[in-house]
């Protein structure tokens, strides 16, 4: 059954609403997948905060008209499964991780902050580290060098330690 003209503006409200604080967008087919295996899709996404939808190209043409993501238009054709996410590279991540597992996901298109993306380009994308694991390296890059400096001052403070103790029982053989 069809959705009625109040549903349909519901639909592209609601997919606007994400797509205007999303910075990445990945389109691609779904057909002949298993219904388990997208409940498991829906489910990882989910996790990784990644508003993934199955949705009529002519609203989801609608609903990115306008934005940024505008140009994906061209690539909204035949059973689309959409992937809106506010993190740079999750939703690309969540796709390009799926179809590696499942031959029948079909990588389309992607969009990144305006930029058009072939499959290449979203494979790349996907392979770029998360946010939080690039913050962690570089919290342990600018660390290295302040860690660095306190294990020297340790081993210098423990050298001295040493040639302090070393010092007064050399005088005290001397003496006897």
């Amino acid at each position: 059954m069809g959705l009625n003209l109040n549903d349909k503006k519901v639909v592209v409200e609601e997919v606007s609403a994400k797509v205007a604080t999303a910075q990445t967008i990945v389109v691609a087919e779904y057909r002949g997948i298993q219904v388990s295996h997208l409940t498991k899709l829906r489910a990882t996404a989910r996790a990784q905060g990644v508003y993934l939808r199955v949705l009529k190209n002519t609203l989801a043409r609608r609903s990115v008209e306008g934005t940024q993501f505008a140009s994906l238009a061209d690539s909204m054709t035949g059973p689309l499964i959409y992937s809106i996410s506010d993190d740079a590279v999750a939703a690309a991540k969540v796709i390009n991780d799926f179809a590696k597992t499942n031959d029948k996901l079909v990588i389309k298109a992607g969009n990144y902050a305006g930029k058009q993306l072939d499959v290449a380009g979203v494979t790349a994308l996907a392979s770029i580290p998360s946010r939080e694991v690039l913050i962690s390296q570089l919290l342990g890059v600018m660390l290295a060098p302040v860690s660095g400096f306190a294990r020297g001052l340790a081993a210098l403070a423990a050298k001295k330690g040493e040639g302090s103790e070393a010092a007064p029982a050399a005088e005290e053989t001397a003496a006897a």
